[in-house]
């Protein structure tokens, strides 16, 4: 764990998007972490720390690991498609290869240390990948329903429902439906070692979240939970990565 004061906050580590952005007088690339990411983790008590996509030997790696109590894998571009096996379609879009790796190699090692994770819309692919899972490159390709239907927002238009299973770490008595927001083009396809996946859409029964039942903690949703107020799936985490199991604090 990151650190030996009992009532400190458990620090999550927040996987940075790298992207074009634009701030003050500047317009260049960036390493970015929407306030809405950081926001949901404080509220849920946890402590948030962006990790910044570069490239990792194994020593860096377990270093940046022993920094925080658990990691977040939030949503952004495509995964470049030989993260799984594929070449790209002309359905593929804008890809950042070293974020790809960058991820992957802590989403793995933190399995291997059973270190609580959470993967939220892209950060769902990259968890199914890294187990050895494979994604749709383009979901109406493959005969889903769109689920990108206003590009740019999580609002109204994003809403569906998904049943969920009982029991899972999504915290839903009985099987649903529950309203989520979805914003992607791609999806799951062959489930990674060891996922179980316990929420599908309702509309066409694509896969909408994983948990790894062995891990501790180890969830993905394809939704997007930290711009729905009442959602407990980041706070989840947060106790997940606390050491007794419980949230430290909920006034952030």
């Amino acid at each position: 764990m990151s650190g030996s004061d009992p009532g400190a906050r458990p620090v999550i580590g927040i996987c940075a998007a790298h992207e074009r952005a634009a701030w003050s007088f500047w317009d260049q690339e960036a390493a970015i972490v929407a306030d809405t990411y950081l926001s949901a983790t404080r509220r849920g008590g946890g402590l948030p720390l962006p990790l910044v996509p570069e490239p990792l030997s194994a020593a860096d790696v377990e270093a940046l690991l022993d920094r925080v109590d658990g990691l977040m894998l939030i949503g952004g571009a495509d995964l470049d498609p030989t993260t799984y096996g594929q070449a790209a379609t002309a359905r593929t879009e804008a890809t950042y290869l070293l974020r790809d790796e960058f991820e992957l190699a802590l989403v793995r090692a933190a399995f291997a240390r059973d270190l609580p994770l959470l993967g939220i819309c892209r950060g769902l692919q990259i968890l199914n990948v890294a187990t050895g899972g494979t994604l749709h490159q383009h979901l109406l390709d493959a005969g889903f329903a769109e689920h990108r239907p206003l590009p740019g927002s999580l609002g109204g238009a994003t809403f569906h429902s998904v049943t969920v299973e009982p029991g899972s770490h999504l915290d839903v008595a009985g099987t649903g439906p529950v309203t989520v927001n979805s914003h992607h083009h791609q999806g799951v396809d062959r489930v990674g070692e060891g996922g179980a996946v316990v929420a599908r859409s309702l509309s066409d029964q694509l896969v909408e979240a994983i948990e790894w039942p062995r891990q501790r903690f180890a969830l993905g949703v394809q939704w997007h939970p930290e711009a729905l107020e009442l959602d407990t799936t980041i706070a989840a985490l947060v106790a997940a990565a606390t050491r007794d199991g419980a949230v430290v604090s909920r006034d952030g």
